[in-house]
């Protein structure tokens, strides 16, 4: 009778058949422990000790090979299977042994215990994220964080600055057609008068929240273009978002809404326009701070005293609150008398930011000529007409920092 017996690559070990299964029991006890599975000679003897009962049953002329190779081929998945898991637990239980690190900037590593993984959201930053560095560009008539006055104190309130500067970071996240609303002297055209109005103490028109109708912009609401909702100041930065007839769709970004403005009062910014530029005038305690963007940091460029517009009818008003931009600048800005065509003087390295408010030097009234460098009402009360009074180096400084059409100010209580 022939006999056909399956071939496989074992080792041949001198032992009796009661040792031999005796030293594959250890084997295998140690395989477990170590998740050596993976082992190609240990698999090969697994399969060998399984595939006995075979040898014995198949030693016939007829042996049904296709039988045999289906039976070692499941064999051989089912071995691999066990010694994948086994690896996997291995895996598993190696984590609690050997914590993670955390490395520090400083090169510090710090044993982490590894936790079931969780759900992990976005890092959301708030204002007290904003990292502001001083690195001061201009300093002359500087002044510290805390500063005395009169019988009391003031300072610059650095936590509403990174407030500013966090929502200017915040709306330039997204690609946006950036554009600012002018109509400084009504140059293009007088608006029409809104659908709620009344007259300030200025007696001019102005719309429920103030803002008066001279030199400001119409906006409509987008379902009613008949009559105007409400005024937008000239200066403010908005987002382009469409053309509608002969209207411009645009975004506040002082308040939220959509609004639909006359193309006339819609000036468009570069399409690379970013605002890394900041000028902060603080009202309540009349001073200023300029700073930029550089890398993740704000850096102080500038905190000086400043005098701010006084509520004063008919002719003088206050500085107004909100983010206008840097629209033109004049080296000599020149103004007229009160209530007459009469040229009352000039002032010096102007910046213009919304209407006539501007930020300039100390004022030059005629018939003077000369620059004056510093006056002993900077920083005191407000007195200005509506613009922003500086030591007049410091107003240069501004002048030739803060690039017009890229630069916002800030201003506040």
């Amino acid at each position: 009778m022939r006999t056909f017996r399956l071939s496989l690559p074992l080792q041949v070990v001198a032992m009796n058949p009661h040792e031999r299964n005796i030293a594959q029991t250890k084997k295998r006890k140690t395989a477990a422990r170590t998740g050596s599975f993976s082992s190609g000679k240990y698999l090969g003897r697994q399969i060998a000790v399984l595939l006995r009962p075979l040898r014995r049953t198949y030693r016939t002329p007829h042996m049904p090979t296709a039988t045999m190779k289906t039976t070692v081929s499941l064999l051989i998945l089912a071995l691999l299977a066990g010694s994948c898991a086994r690896r996997t637990e291995k895996k598993t239980g190696d984590r609690s042994e050997s914590p993670t690190e955390t490395i520090s900037e400083t090169g510090t590593r710090t044993p982490q215990a590894e936790t079931d993984p969780q759900p992990t959201c976005p890092e959301r930053k708030t204002p007290a994220d904003i990292r502001i560095i001083r690195d001061l560009l201009y300093d002359r008539h500087t002044l510290e964080d805390t500063y005395p006055y009169r019988d009391t104190s003031r300072r610059f309130q650095w936590e509403k600055i990174r407030e500013r500067l966090f929502f200017l970071d915040s709306i330039q996240t997204e690609p946006a057609r950036w554009a600012v609303l002018q109509n400084y002297k009504n140059r293009n055209g007088e608006a029409p008068v809104v659908r709620r109005f009344r007259r300030n103490a200025y007696n001019r028109v102005s719309d429920s929240l103030g803002v008066e109708r001279y030199q400001s912009v119409p906006l409509y609401l987008p379902e009613d273009t008949l009559t105007a909702e409400r005024y937008g100041r000239d200066g403010w930065p908005v987002k382009q978002l469409g053309r509608e007839g002969g209207f411009v769709r645009v975004a506040t970004v002082a308040f939220p809404g959509e609004w639909l403005v006359p193309e006339r009062y819609v000036h468009p910014l570069s399409d690379t326009v970013f605002f890394g530029k900041a000028v902060m005038i603080d009202r309540t305690n009349q001073n200023i701070a300029t700073l930029e963007k550089a890398d993740t940091a704000w850096i102080v460029r500038s905190m000086n005293p400043a005098t701010t517009g006084v509520h004063n009818p008919p002719y003088a008003h206050e500085t107004p609150e909100g983010l206008f931009l840097i629209q033109e600048k004049k080296v000599k800005m020149i103004y007229h008398r009160d209530g007459s065509t009469e040229i009352g003087g000039f002032a010096p390295y102007a910046s213009r930011f919304t209407n006539g408010g501007y930020i300039h030097g100390v004022p030059v009234n005629a018939p003077r000529t000369g620059m004056i460098e510093f006056s002993p009402t900077l920083g005191t009360v407000p007195r200005s007409h509506m613009c922003v009074r500086n030591a007049t180096s410091h107003a240069k400084f501004v002048y030739n920092w803060a690039p017009a059409e890229a630069s916002v100010v800030f201003v506040y209580d």
